[in-house]
């Protein structure tokens, strides 16, 4: 599998895991201090070849996520759940402890970042299905998000990625449906 764009990640154990998977190049922030050359590395790739960025399903690898593309506008973004991205120990979370299956997987289902206005997906949606408030709350969303391949959120995150990636009410629904099914049959 070859990626045209250029792939973002955090470190060097990142890119080795990445070069597993698929046949692609690669930019390292090197942690979450990311510093404007590393910004302006990133732009020019974003211009020449466009950029997705993987980052791990943690904190800092969110922030990072966010430094980078508010930063630079219209980047493409893929997204590890944590399961796929925990060591066999299970004491690290990161791209690097990933299958190339994994890595495979999140980067056939790129989300596009655009710039919308709108979302037929309103926050009172969002709480009265449960998945803002409540003690189901954040199962809900992990599992959204793994349905929809954005990643997991909180709540205020949880509207802004699907206004961000264009998520439709019937994309929505269709998640949420599944989520409540999966629910019932536990």
């Amino acid at each position: 599998m070859k990626i045209k764009e250029i792939i973002v990640v955090e470190g060097r154990d990142d890119t080795v895991a990445i070069k597993r998977a698929v046949d692609a190049d690669t930019l390292e922030t090197n942690g979450s201090a990311v510093g404007a050359a590393v910004i302006e590395r990133i732009r020019l790739a974003q211009q020449r070849r466009g950029v997705i960025i993987l980052t791990d399903p943690d904190y800092p690898g969110e922030r990072i996520r966010h430094i980078v593309s508010q930063a630079i506008p219209g980047c493409k973004h893929a997204f590890l759940p944590k399961y796929e991205a925990v060591s066999k120990k299970g004491d690290d979370l990161g791209v690097e402890n990933a299958t190339p299956e994994a890595i495979k997987a999140a980067l056939s289902h790129v989300k596009e970042e655009f710039v919308a206005v709108e979302s037929d997906v309103f926050w009172q949606d969002l709480v009265y299905l449960g998945l803002i408030g409540g003690k189901k709350a954040k199962s809900r969303r992990e599992r959204l998000g793994e349905i929809l391949k954005i990643g997991y959120t909180n709540g205020k995150q949880l509207h802004k990625r699907l206004v961000m990636f264009q998520i439709s009410k019937a994309e929505f629904t269709e998640a949420i449906k599944q989520v409540l099914e999966e629910e019932e049959n536990e």
